[in-house]
């Protein structure tokens, strides 16, 4: 039995991103260097290299004593090591002092280590016999409680790799290193193209059989927390020649172009066709056992990726997360992680029955709760086009493709939004 598209079976999920992926490396856009202050999220286009040793000194991690662990060994509180107290360390100075047998210095969490020092004794394993000198109630061993220089990075050492997206505690590392800017990948440009008669901007008051246009504003939002820039194009008629002129504006301009709606095989629906009438490789894929987003378009028009997008807001919202988001990380330059996906991937007990169609793989929309220390999946059963089950919802619960549904209490991969 076919498909609406003709075909005798649809293509899997993965089947369908295989043949994307085959066609990059895309046309990426080029590196720009970043303050180092504007640069959170971005991708590193080159490794980054230790430029000094940090720390450049031996510091201490506690508030205490910089001494010679010989001088503690043994100490107990009821028979405790004597130490002369013969400087104070200050902080941000160079010491002056050199530590000899049976001295301690004064210093602070932080404080540079003195000469002839190689540990710190805690405070509060120490008291005070008068001012020049302290009791020993417990012994520390050679480089307790201190950093030594270099120990966090060595100078010519890489800290990060090339296609690391930058989090703030990188920025940190960076910032503690005087790596003041770096050169990193331009923020891939996204044109969203929206599409159909019925579609009116969402200032516009709707008259019957008309909607606002929802799937642009929720594609540039997903673009922007993936360090795309997304460009709305605009709403347009269905009309091909209207289509095809913004379409091949897009296809100039960007690193990857969104067309929502216009996916289906209506009379009217021209965005197979477009992408076709540029040349090879065109279309890769129409249609995808997958629920909600059967029809989704895949394609490559000039190094760049193309999607054709259900009209349906929850179809969107599914169809980035499994086709978009990765080739957008390609895009932006970034390294795979074998761990990525795992970030954004729960498991949990779904909360009642659910059916399935067989031969889809189905993604319902979830809502997390905690009961007795578990994670369960409540579903949030509705149509497709309803719009407001997507905003209480967590993430999407994931029925496997040969399965015809799951009962309450199994469990289920849930992927986050």
């Amino acid at each position: 039995m076919k498909d609406m598209l003709g075909r005798e079976e649809l293509i899997t999920v993965e089947e369908a991103l295989d043949l994307l992926l085959r066609y990059s490396p895309f046309k990426r856009p080029s590196s720009i260097v970043l303050p180092l202050g504007e640069a959170y999220g971005a991708v590193l286009h080159e490794d980054i290299v230790s430029p000094e040793d940090l720390p450049s000194f031996s510091r201490t991690t506690v508030d205490g004593f910089a001494v010679n662990a010989v001088d503690t060994f043994g100490a107990t509180e009821g028979m405790p090591a004597y130490l002369n107290i013969t400087a104070e360390i200050k902080m941000g100075e160079q010491p002056g002092v050199v530590i000899k047998k049976g001295e301690a210095a004064r210093i602070s969490t932080g404080g540079m280590l003195p000469e002839g020092a190689d540990s710190a004794l805690m405070l509060e394993h120490t008291q005070q016999v008068d001012d020049g000198m302290i009791e020993v109630m417990k012994p520390v061993s050679p480089g307790e409680n201190i950093i030594q220089a270099g120990e966090d990075a060595k100078k010519g050492e890489r800290v990060l790799r090339r296609g690391h997206r930058l989090r703030p505690q990188d920025v940190g590392a960076l910032a503690g290193l005087g790596i003041s800017a770096v050169d990193v990948y331009k923020r891939p440009r996204v044109s969203i193209i929206s599409t159909g008669d019925e579609i009116v901007p969402i200032d516009q008051p709707v008259n019957p059989g008309q909607v606002r246009d929802i799937n642009s504003y929720t594609l540039a939002g997903m673009i922007s927390d993936f360090y795309g820039i997304p460009e709305r194009k605009g709403i347009f008629r269905d009309e091909y020649e209207i289509i095809r002129g913004v379409f091949e504006e897009s296809v100039r301009e960007s690193q990857m172009v969104l067309i929502s709606g216009g996916s289906s095989v209506g009379a009217r629906d021209f965005t197979a066709k477009i992408i076709n009438d540029f040349g090879e490789p065109g279309v890769l894929f129409h249609g995808v056992s997958l629920k909600p987003g059967k029809p989704t378009i895949g394609g490559v028009v000039r190094g760049v990726p193309i999607f054709g997008l259900p009209g349906h807001p929850a179809a969107v919202a599914v169809c980035f997360g499994l086709f978009i988001r990765p080739v957008l990380e390609i895009l932006s330059g970034q390294a795979e992680s074998r761990f990525e996906k795992q970030k954004k991937v729960v498991s949990a007990r779904i909360a009642r029955n659910v059916s399935s169609s067989a031969g889809r793989e189905e993604h319902i929309g979830v809502m997390l709760e905690e009961r007795n220390g578990e994670v369960w999946a409540v579903p949030l059963l509705g149509k497709s086009g309803l719009i407001t089950n997507l905003t209480q919802a967590d993430g999407t619960a994931v029925i496997p493709l040969r399965m015809t549904g799951i009962r309450e209490g199994d469990r289920v991969e849930v992927r986050l939004f």
